[in-house]
């Protein structure tokens, strides 16, 4: 009873330690890497268990690469996973590049790939070239007329500037920049329309890939559409300023005007104040002077026959009929 028990002891012993055995050491996949001519041991398989690097993320990029001829480590390989690389990307990069006769060296592939960069689209970007197409470009040219341009960028990847080389985004600017300077630069509108090469031309002379990550190959001008005729609603605008300018000027001097007259009026209304006011004191000055023998009482109607024969010429110059006052009846 006792030799049964521990005999099925020992069983269990060994069916959990041949599980924790074949958890841990993937066989098959050794097995695997065995047969594809991977020398790897078993005790390396579980070293990058206990470094929590999956084995398969290793060994089968190790296959590829020894299949297509390309000299790589194992340690190289973990040490680019644990830097948080993407090691089967690095190693089909690497077998494109040989196929297609590039120069490409793990280093570099795995520096391209840990800048963030997709290196594999890299090396396919390089073989075949990627055509970028730009948004719609306004530009104005001498004569005041707004064209529109899209362009379409033939680029290709370059291997050596991809590390620390400028994206798409800065090839599109540059295009862009140069697209509104050459149509800026254009007499008129129609000499743009009639030779659309031209701005191609002198755009790839500029040399817009420098610092970049790409070679353009060819700028080739899709469209050009004719837009507003930008000098004349300026010339509009500047019209419409003047004219509002030119008014406020006339309603400021207008205002000055009206001023200036209410000033006057109010002058007058004054001075004919001043003027009753005056008059109003002439019979008190009479009946002093008479009161005191200043003048006499012929001076007096003589006084009062001259206001009546001016009355009486006033009238007449009017052309109203004349009114007889004291002095009057006094002549006659």
């Amino acid at each position: 009873m006792l030799v049964d028990v521990i005999s099925l002891f020992i069983v269990a012993l060994l069916v959990v330690f041949i599980l924790l055995f074949f958890n841990f050491i993937p066989v098959g996949l050794w097995i695997s890497a065995l047969a594809a001519g991977v020398n790897i041991r078993v005790w390396t398989l579980f070293a990058m268990r206990l470094r929590r690097v999956p084995p398969s993320r290793i060994v089968l990029p190790m296959i590829k690469a020894v299949k297509a001829g390309i000299d790589v480590t194992v340690d190289k390989l973990e040490a680019h996973y644990l830097a948080g690389g993407n090691v089967d990307r690095v190693i089909d990069a690497l077998i494109a590049s040989q196929r297609a006769g590039i120069n490409l060296t793990f280093e570099r592939a795995a520096a391209i790939d840990l800048a963030g960069r997709n290196v594999l689209e890299a090396v396919q970007m390089s073989v075949n070239p990627r055509v970028i197409e730009t948004p719609q470009i306004s530009a104005v040219a001498k004569d005041g007329i707004e064209l529109r341009v899209k362009a379409r960028v033939t680029v290709r990847a370059n291997i050596d500037r991809l590390v620390g080389g400028a994206g798409e985004a800065t090839i599109i600017a540059r295009v862009g920049e140069g697209i509104v300077t050459t149509v800026g630069s254009a007499e008129s509108h129609s000499a743009v329309l009639e030779n659309p090469d031209q701005i191609s031309r002198v755009v790839l002379e500029k040399g817009l890939d420098a610092g970049t990550a790409f070679e353009i190959l060819s700028i080739d001008i899709a469209d050009v559409d004719v837009g507003r005729n930008i000098g004349a609603t300026l010339q509009m605008d500047q019209a419409e300023a003047d004219k509002n300018i030119a008014q406020a000027k006339a309603s400021e001097r207008r205002f000055a005007a009206l001023a200036l007259e209410q000033e006057m009026k109010a002058r007058v209304e004054e001075m004919r104040a001043r003027v009753v006011e005056a008059e109003a004191e002439i019979p008190k000055a009479l009946a002093e002077a008479l009161r005191t023998g200043k003048l006499s009482v012929m001076d007096y109607y003589q006084l009062q026959n001259i206001q009546a024969d001016t009355r009486m010429r006033e009238s007449i110059g009017r052309g109203t009929k004349p009114v007889t006052g004291q002095g009057e009846e006094t002549k006659k």
